[in-house]
Formats: C-alpha cells, structure tokens, sequence
C-alpha cells in the first residue's frame, strides 16, 4: 500500500496526533512539510498557515491522500515513529531479533527474510501492548523500507484481522437479483383472412343448400300470364 493510500485509510486522530506532536516539539519538520505540500498544490504556504491549526492539519491530511505527496508523507510517517514512538520500535526490533541503536532505529542492513512464526508472535505482543491503529499503521509502513517488502509480512496484512487503518473501504453493495420474467402463455395461430373469391364462393353454396323460407312463392305463379280469350279481348288466367 502507497503513503497516499495509507492517509486515504488511516484514523483521522492518529494524524491530528502526528502533525500535534511535530508542531510542539519538532517545529521545523511542521513548517517543511506544510511548505512543501502547499507547493505540491501551487500555493504560498501562507495561505495555509493563516487558517487555524486544526484547519491546517485538515487540510495537509487532504492533501496526502494525493498520489503526488507520496514521498512527503512516507517522510512524515518514518520520522514520526523514530521521534514519538520509540517505544513499539524497540519492541519490534527486539522481538524480531534486527540489531537497533537502542531507540529502534535499525542498525545495518534490514533482513532479506522474515521469519514467520516470530513475526506473528511479535505482532501479538505490538497489539497487546500498543495502539492497535498505530501498530497497524507501522507494519504498514515497515513493509515499505524494502522494495517488494516482505511475503510474510504482508500476508500478516492481509489475513490479519486485527490489522485496521481506522477509515476500512465501504463494501460495495451487492446487486439485488433481478426477478426472471414469467413465461408468456403461447396464442393460438390466428388463420389467414379468406379471400373475397373463396367468401363468395361459401355464400353461394349456402344460398343452394338452404330452401326458400314457407310462405313464400315464385311471384311468376301468383300473378297470371296475360293471353286473348275467344273472344280477341286480353284477359287474365
């Protein structure tokens, strides 16, 4: 993990933390890193050193989090832990068998291994002993003074649950299952429309099989037909 993705996830209080005590008691390391943060942005460092302390320190915790202040804040982070944590830097040191001056500053080259079984017996000791979020937050930044760091260590990062920066991602919400649709019922075919021939054709058979209704007569037999009688006048039969 980056220096600018550790600021993204670390506890905001164990920032306020490190800028407090860099403010009180090593004063220049504070102005550096405001100066060289408020550059990093294009700014004077006057504009930020006239808001409030609290703002101030708000406002480098923002820009930390930037890709761009990686080697100011790993910087900030080392420095911290040599000058204000020393005691969990001896532990450390001291469990892990790495020579150290005394104040858990290594002396020497760092180990190319790690040895597994006394790393996680050391890790208990750290977290029983110390701030959980700050011995987080070293491991962290151990792993990074070796590059590539170490498989063991970061295994103890990545499975350890007790390893918490302070701000843990929001889990991404899972999509709701979306209902299958139900199974459109199947109409029957409907049949092509006849043709005006084949109508005509079934009403003419029609006509044919069914008789003239009762009651009716062919007006030819009703009406006589016209004709001269004997006597040459016309009359009707």
């Amino acid at each position: 993990m980056k220096p600018h993705e550790l600021f993204k996830q670390v506890d905001p209080a164990v920032v306020t933390e490190l800028f407090t005590a860099f403010r009180e008691e090593e004063r220049d390391v504070y102005k550096s890193a405001l100066a060289s943060l408020a550059q990093s942005r294009k700014l004077r460092p006057v504009f930020v050193q006239k808001k409030p302390v609290p703002e101030q320190i708000s406002w480098m915790h923002k820009t930390l989090t930037l890709r761009g202040s990686d080697l100011v804040g790993e910087n900030l982070l080392q420095v911290w832990f040599m000058k204000f944590q020393q005691p969990l830097l001896v532990k450390f040191c001291d469990s892990m068998g790495i020579p150290h001056n005394g104040e858990g500053s290594v002396e020497g080259d760092l180990p190319a291994e790690l040895e597994s079984g006394k790393l996680k017996e050391t890790v208990d000791l750290l977290y029983a002993d110390f701030n959980p979020r700050i011995v987080s937050l070293y491991l962290y930044v151990f792993n990074l003074q070796r590059p590539g760091g170490w498989d063991v260590l970061a295994e103890v990062l990545a499975e350890d649950k007790r390893v918490v920066l302070g701000n843990e991602p929001e889990p991404v919400a899972e999509p709701e299952p979306v209902a299958e649709p139900e199974p459109v019922a199947e109409q029957e075919p409907v049949g092509e429309p006849e043709s005006v021939a084949e109508q005509e054709t079934e009403a003419a058979a029609a006509e044919e099989a069914d008789p003239a209704p009762a009651g009716e007569e062919d007006p030819g037999a009703e009406a006589g037909t016209a004709g001269p009688d004997e006597n040459g006048e016309d009359q009707v039969r």
